[in-house]
């Protein structure tokens, strides 16, 4: 499990593997999921902040689905007293988030735990004041389990933040001045169909309405609020903006291509073609505007 954007309306994790299958080999994606993360840091450090307004001071903080660890140590930041354990499957993904600890002078209170969040959250020596998790419950099969799961690791008292859903992220007007206007939004659709069969196909996996909040409460915990946060870095673009949309866009152009038109594809060609003055890389109208939404459960 990592950290995604999209989705992490899009579903996170810039998947777009591919129609033939829906495996999602996280640790591949490292570049990219730290990319992603450092870029909607605003984002996450606003989450961090109303989050420490509903829990000042946690003890132990548990990231479930920690990926390259990019918000694990932004959390450190923001609770400095606090205990952080990123979690997740893929060690490749957890060696990072150790390096960027120790780069950070937050190793001293930072570990790791290598664990399927499906199978629980592994050896946890404490209960959780402040679990965060986010966009990484969607790639487990019975998001229902894995919710009561952890709320069974939450202290009594503790936090357990859900980010999912939000809106589809928007980089480029409607009409763009080339091909058929509406790119993104045919882009999006492509990729919902995807996101169905990734689930459908998971290990274990249940249907479940994704009404986030009523989940909290049916997992036994008291839904106490919930807050949408807007990442907004209009155009002119930055490079670490345009590098960051050429790689999204460049992601979805490679994992969605079947199900996608041939001029789409055309179109994606040259918004991604660096010679191109119509690409992503030199076009003045770039832009990254996204939404997220984090649900907050409390454990009585």
């Amino acid at each position: 499990m990592a950290h995604d954007h999209g989705q992490h309306g899009e579903h996170g994790h810039e998947h777009g593997q591919g129609h033939a299958h829906t495996h999602i080999d996280f640790a591949e994606m490292l570049p990219m999921l730290e990319q992603e993360a450092e870029l909607f840091t605003p984002l996450y450090a606003e989450a961090a902040g109303w989050l420490r307004e509903r829990q000042p001071e946690p003890e132990m903080i548990v990231d479930a689905g920690s990926g390259p660890g990019v918000i694990s140590c932004l959390l450190a930041d923001t609770f400095p007293k606090a205990r952080v354990v990123a979690v997740d499957g893929a060690g490749p993904l957890l060696e990072a988030a150790r390096a960027r600890a120790a780069r950070l002078g937050v190793a001293d209170r930072f570990s790791t735990l290598e664990a399927e969040l499906g199978d629980g959250l592994g050896d946890l020596e404490y209960p959780a004041d402040l679990l965060w998790a986010s966009r990484s419950l969607h790639h487990v099969g019975d998001q229902r389990a894995t919710l009561a799961g952890f709320a069974e690791r939450l202290a009594p008292g503790g936090t357990l933040a859900l980010l999912e859903g939000g809106l589809p992220s928007r980089y480029l007007p409607r009409d763009i001045g080339i091909g058929r206007p509406g790119l993104q939004a045919r882009v999006d659709a492509v990729e919902q169909e995807w996101f169905t069969r990734m689930r459908r196909e998971l290990p274990g996996a249940a249907e479940e309405t994704e009404d986030w909040a009523g989940l909290l409460t049916a997992v036994g915990l008291r839904h106490a609020a919930t807050r949408t946060f807007l990442l907004d870095l209009p155009a002119p673009l930055s490079e670490e903006g345009r590098a960051f949309v050429a790689t999204s866009l460049g992601h979805r152009r490679t994992g969605l291509a079947e199900g996608l038109e041939p001029d789409d594809l055309a179109l994606l060609d040259r918004l991604l073609d660096v010679d191109d003055k119509a690409s992503v890389y030199h076009r003045p109208d770039v832009f990254v505007l996204a939404a997220m939404t984090v649900y907050v459960g409390v454990k009585a």
